[in-house]
């Protein structure tokens, strides 16, 4: 019975220190690769990006994309990201106020969207959305891609590029809303949708500029769509590192190639 009293005190000592230690693992695991929350519409330009940073630093970051109203509901619930790269810096901002970054952070890109029509669309593309307002006049458009304008910061520009040309209220039952700009940008690119507003830097890339026509619009047709990323507080090295990196040239170099509009330094 002695025996089977040590071995079951051993079993249980060792399983209480694999207790202690696993999280002090994950936490080492977290703060070498910090969890890095973006707007959808950098994925291809800050995935490029991530990839010179791992050559360069042998660090690495995790990437999330989604929408920038998403992920400032989550950061400000707690969620553990240590970078917030946002498409409105509205929401860095706020997210200051309440407390939850280490500073108002830097200002790192303008965006800009575009309207793009898929293969096989009827849609004729131009600057003032003439050829998207005769289509649906004849009844062209079945459906319409755009982010969800609720929370998704390039769906808000999209809103607002509609309202000031007068057809937003001809849309109605006609949009697909996706969840963020690049879901936005894969209803339109795969001929779900006669057409879609969504960001530059998605239809620049790869997989998306192959798949249809787009044209740049006009900056005029809606407010700005500045770009602020911002630390979260308790960001660790890589995290900090990685903050740098992007504000250097071969970052900004990258974004730049992804449509983006660099700031200057006195704008940040």
């Amino acid at each position: 019975m002695g025996y089977y009293k040590s071995l079951f005190l051993m079993i249980y000592l060792f399983n209480a220190l694999l207790g202690v230690m696993a999280p002090v693992s994950a936490v080492h695991a977290q703060n070498d690769h910090p969890a890095v929350a973006a707007a959808s519409d950098l994925k291809f330009a800050l995935e490029e990006i991530a990839a010179r940073f791992r050559s360069d630093t042998q660090s690495d970051v995790r990437l999330s994309f989604g929408s920038s109203g998403n992920y400032f509901r989550q950061i400000g619930q707690g969620a553990p990201f240590q970078l917030f790269l946002s498409a409105d810096e509205e929401f860095v901002f706020r997210l200051h106020q309440a407390g939850k970054t280490v500073d108002r952070g830097a200002l790192y890109a303008t965006g800009r969207i575009v309207l793009f029509a898929p293969r096989g669309s009827s849609l004729q593309v131009d600057a003032r959305m003439a050829g998207l307002k005769a289509a649906i006049a004849d009844n062209r458009i079945r459906r319409f891609a755009i982010a969800n304008p609720e929370h998704a910061p390039y769906g808000r520009a999209a809103e607002q590029a509609l309202r000031k040309l007068g057809l937003w209220d001809a849309l109605q039952g006609k949009l697909v809303l996706g969840e963020n700009a690049s879901q936005a940008a894969q209803f339109a690119a795969s001929g779900s949708a006669q057409g879609g507003i969504f960001a530059y830097s998605l239809a620049l890339s790869p997989s998306v500029v192959q798949q249809g026509r787009y044209v740049l619009l006009p900056e005029d047709l809606h407010q700005p769509l500045r770009q602020r990323m911002v630390l979260v507080k308790g960001a660790g090295e890589t995290a900090r590192a990685f903050y740098a990196y992007l504000q250097q040239p071969v970052a900004r170099n990258i974004f730049e190639r992804y449509g983006f509009l660099l700031p200057a330094a006195a704008a940040q």
